[in-house]
């Protein structure tokens, strides 16, 4: 096991797209295809993959050729790995949609990515977020010129192409996201105005905790509908239960002392911190329903719902109904006199549509929750342990883990890692083939002792990776100890970003890079762009102004800073202002980050790193002519001899982990 890496892209994306059973097969046809002629150019493509599952089977010669030629004129071009992965998937897509349905063969990660054409949306669904669109952005002065949109178009699509829509909601959702100063919003983009906008949306998402695994620019350029709506979804979802936990609502702990017996006064801040684990949707329908589908479709529930909480609007037929549409009729005029927003019809209801039934619970709770107004019942809840650092690092951990696109969404790392097999999945994730899935346990895991075996292999591979883990057991992740979860997720973390570097096909020649090697890598880029900005360490304090981070991405795309919008970072006021900046060009670029302008502010090292090696793994992706253009005074033989540089470098590891130790974990 020790000894088995997978096979690695450099882009992560596209690593997502296939499980590693095909990688190794795509692989080996590759390798086939090649070694007959020494290379392989897109002009033999379309006659060399006749023998592959899907493409060869259900496409013609004649017409792969066909859809090839129109993907890329250049049919002379040599084609490597992963350029062969792409026009696999495409060809793949071409073919399902020709022929009416998915191969058999295909898995659920190909099914995901590549049968997108023959998606249907739900109307009720596009019709309850454009009504929510509408509500929410009808003030903005760039959208107002589209706002209202009307639901029975396809006009939200449309709006949505430039990608300020999305980027705005996302703002709606969790407010200060995105610095609208990096939002491209002239009437009329250029393409690469727009893509820098889908990029900025699509990095944002994921940093407020949206899966987007399976989404990429081009889905909103070609206008995918689906994939649009899907996003647009999970956004007002994360806005509807924003509020949804006990620091904002308290109140929530009535709701769960059948869960964890009675709490009062006596209570201890531990007890309550597992409270606050807990999903909304798990402690909202605990004791009236299981789903927001099948077990809503017969309107009984809301009927007693409603009538509880509004006792003043009921209505005495409402439970009485023989028809379930006719009770989901009266359900939402209750509704309606409440004061309480549409996200649904009878319809839908009736249909059990789950997305819109949460939304529609959601909104009744912020509504109306029909919990206690008095908090000094519940003074306890002053003795919650408030640590705003382990906070912020348990965010920027959960939502980092989501973005890899693990089979179970992660509500909170410290509950919802227990049983170790998430761990599992985002170790295969970072290393494919690491796991010995043989011995792994999946969940429902009934049995302790069980999910002690998979958090002992998840302490096994990381002493394997080189992880300081002294004294660390399996029962701990068990036990829930934040310290040591948050220590673990930061080597992880730190550990897929190094090997992202490690990995790109023109660099390091396969040698490891260390922390000191992305500090000297910042340093040099800008110090060769003739700013005296630098920075001594990840923990140097001088970053708070956020000068040097905006001197590096300056240096390595020029035209992605608008220095007339840079403050001096000398106030509290100044400081945040560059921090939100640094973040949304970050993202703009494309860069996958999961800090808060907090982070870069206090100078939390840990972050500094993340965003500095993120910023670094974007650089060396491009294409030279297109991150040095003419007049900046880069040469490239200055950017090769910093590549050669990094390469070389035969500095060891031992700083980054006395570091950990030094912050107080492990």
């Amino acid at each position: 096991m020790s000894g088995y890496v997978g096979i690695l892209v450099s882009d992560p994306w596209l690593q997502n797209q296939f499980t590693q059973v095909e990688l190794r097969s795509l692989k080996t046809h590759f390798m086939s295809m090649r070694r007959e002629t020494g290379k392989l150019s897109l002009a033999d493509l379309s006659s060399k993959m006749s023998s592959l599952k899907v493409v060869g089977e259900n496409l013609t010669e004649e017409e792969r050729a066909s859809f090839i030629e129109n993907l890329h004129h250049n049919l002379d071009d040599d084609v490597d790995f992963e350029f062969f992965l792409r026009v696999y998937l495409k060809l793949q897509a071409h073919a399902t949609a020709t022929n009416g349905s998915p191969a058999k063969n295909s898995s659920a990660f190909l099914k995901a990515a590549t049968t997108t054409l023959l998606h249907t949306i739900s109307e009720s669904e596009k019709a309850s977020y454009v009504a929510h669109i509408n509500n929410y952005l009808a003030e903005d002065e760039f959208l107002k010129r589209y706002i209202p949109i009307d639901p029975s178009t396809n006009d939200l699509f449309e709006i949505a192409k430039d990608g300020v829509l999305l980027c705005k909601l996302i703002n709606v959702a969790v407010p200060g996201t995105i610095d609208e100063r990096a939002i491209n919003t002239k009437r009329l983009l250029n393409p690469w105005e727009r893509n820098e906008n889908h990029t900025l949306c699509l990095n944002s998402a994921k940093a407020i905790g949206c899966t987007v695994v399976n989404i990429g620019t081009q889905d909103f350029i070609e206008g995918r509908r689906h994939l649009v709506l899907g996003l647009i979804s999970q956004i007002i979802k994360i806005q509807l239960l924003a509020d949804l936990n006990l620091k904002k609502t308290p109140q929530l702990v009535e709701l769960v002392d059948d869960r964890c017996g009675r709490v009062d006064e006596s209570s201890t801040g531990e007890d309550i911190t597992e409270v606050d684990e807990f999903s909304i949707e798990e402690i909202r329908v605990q004791k009236i329903v299981t789903n927001f589908s099948s077990d809503v479709k017969d309107g009984e529930a809301y009927a007693h719902l409603l009538n509880v909480l509004a006792p003043e609007h009921s209505h005495p037929s409402a439970l009485s109904a023989k028809d379930p549409f006719e009770r989901a009729k009266l359900v939402l005029a209750h509704a309606d006199r409440m004061g309480c927003k549409r996200y649904l019809t009878a319809k839908d209801i009736v249909e059990g549509s789950p997305n819109l039934n949460l939304a529609f619970v959601a909104h009744i709770f912020q509504h109306r929750n029909g919990l206690s107004t008095q908090t000094k019942q519940i003074s306890f809840l002053e003795t919650l342990p408030d640590d705003t650092q382990i906070s912020r690092e348990e965010r920027s951990f959960r939502f980092w883990m989501n973005s890899l696109g693990n089979s179970t969404y992660i509500n909170n790392v410290f509950e919802d890692l227990r049983n170790g097999w998430v761990l599992l999945e985002t170790l295969d994730k970072v290393s494919p083939g690491i796991v010995n899935w043989k011995i792994a346990n999946k969940p429902p895991i009934k049995m302790p002792f069980r999910k002690v075996e998979n958090c002992n292999q998840v302490v096994k591979i990381g002493k394997q990776l080189k992880f300081s883990l002294v004294n660390v057991a399996g029962n701990d992740i068990v036990q829930g100890n934040k310290k040591l979860i948050l220590a673990y997720l930061w080597q992880l973390m730190r550990y897929n970003i190094l090997q992202l570097l490690k990995n790109l096909r023109f660099h390091s020649h396969g040698k490891e890079i260390t922390d000191a090697d992305i500090l000297e890598w910042a340093n040099t880029k800008v110090s060769n762009s003739r700013s005296q900005s630098r920075m001594d360490s990840f923990k140097d304090k001088s970053l708070s102004d956020g000068i040097f981070f905006l001197e590096l991405l300056s240096a390595v795309q020029p035209r992605v800073v608008n220095w007339s919008l840079v403050t001096k970072g000398v106030t509290d006021e100044e400081k945040k202002m560059n921090a939100t900046y640094i973040i949304s060009i970050a993202r703009k670029l494309g860069c996958s980050i999961f800090l808060l302008p907090e982070d870069i502010i206090e100078v939390n090292q840990k972050m500094m790193l993340t965003l500095t090696a993120s910023i670094m793994y974007w650089f060396m992706k491009q294409p030279v002519e297109e991150i040095r253009p003419s007049g900046t005074g880069i040469s490239d033989s200055e950017g090769s001899s910093q590549l050669e540089t990094i390469s070389n470098s035969t500095m060891d590891d031992s700083s980054s982990e006395s570091s950990i130790e030094e912050n107080g974990h492990l």
